[in-house]
């Protein structure tokens, strides 16, 4: 043999044994899919015998940015997202030998505009949103200057920051497709979010907006409809177009602002980092995000019963994600 070939071989089962010396699988991405994920995790330590995985939120993007920088103990084993993986992502994972990837759609979720209960429900529609916060739109400071219906209120909105899978899914459903709604508007910068301080980046932690909404009532969130769903008691949803964030409207199209949720496997660290596979099985099962599954009730809507079943057999025989599958 070689000294490259030595070489090599040294590089490989140096990433093989300490993978092997970590046994707690470790996550990160998405913080609307975070309590999908803590929940399979915390199940997952309780009824087998591996140990409950680490789960991090640090946003979509950030989250396939650590997935995708190399294999070996030092990197997370699952990624989550609220976007799909882009195909320039999964070059990048192919470059740095993250070669095997398994993609797997949990559900749907809705993006929601949401404020305190104690104050007057918003009604608005994506083109009044984009004229609120873009910022090569009118940059309005009250929401009366844009409609004379909307209310005689300061401009405030808290949401997520670029990081984050729910900002993509924002400027891609609302900002692009509420610029091309307004009548004369300029639409090739439509996604821009202005910066003068009427949008707040706020982070990567929803429970930081909800206090801030809380101290502001007139102020908005944005965030997934799960994380609406489990603060119901502090904040409400705003309808857009007319239709109230809800589960059913989200689950049957009606409301205008949903996207899938995922999670993404590293093969190579299956069989090295103790139940990855299995955890990921879990994930998947009917128990959790079938159409009675647990993950229901912190607010995933489900796929349908033949979506779910080849999302299954995906995971389950870990299907590689391929350039061909963004085509």
């Amino acid at each position: 043999m070689n000294l490259v070939a030595l070489a090599t071989a040294g590089l490989v089962a140096a990433a093989g044994a300490n993978a092997q010396s970590r046994d707690q699988i470790q996550i990160v991405g998405s913080s609307t899919v975070f309590p999908f994920s803590t929940a399979v995790a915390e199940r997952f330590g309780d009824t087998t015998d591996f140990a409950t995985p680490i789960v991090e939120s640090t946003g979509s993007g950030g989250g396939i940015e650590l997935f995708c920088a190399g294999v070996g103990v030092e990197h997370p084993d699952v990624t989550n997202a609220s976007r799909r993986m882009k195909a320039s992502e999964l070059e990048t994972c192919m470059e740095n030998g993250v070669e095997e990837v398994t993609e797997a759609l949990i559900g749907y979720d809705g993006i929601v505009l949401a404020n305190s209960n104690d104050a007057p429900v918003y009604d608005l529609t994506i083109g009044q949103i984009w004229q609120a916060l873009a910022a090569d739109g009118p940059l309005p400071t009250m929401w009366n200057e844009i409609d004379p219906s909307l209310p005689a209120v300061e401009i405030e909105v808290f949401g997520p920051p670029p990081s984050s899978g729910t900002r993509d899914a924002f400027e891609e459903l609302v900002m692009e497709e509420g610029c091309e709604t307004v009548e004369g508007a300029d639409c090739e910068n439509s996604a821009e979010i202005r910066d003068d301080g009427v949008y707040v980046d706020a982070g990567e932690n929803d429970n930081l907006i909800v206090s801030r909404l809380e101290a502001n009532p007139q102020a908005i969130g944005i965030f997934g409809f799960s994380f609406l769903d489990q603060n119901a008691d502090a904040i409400q949803g705003s309808l857009i177009a007319g239709v109230e964030p809800t589960f059913d409207a989200i689950a049957d199209g009606d409301y205008p602002v949903s996207r899938s949720l995922y999670f993404y496997v590293k093969n190579a660290h299956v069989g090295v980092v103790p139940g990855v596979q299995e955890y990921a099985n879990m994930f998947m099962s009917d128990d959790m995000i079938g159409e009675d599954g647990s993950m229901l009730d912190i607010g995933l809507i489900p796929l349908d019963e033949d979506a779910l079943g080849e999302q299954q057999e995906r995971v389950s025989g870990l299907t590689v994600l391929t350039a061909d599958d963004f085509e």
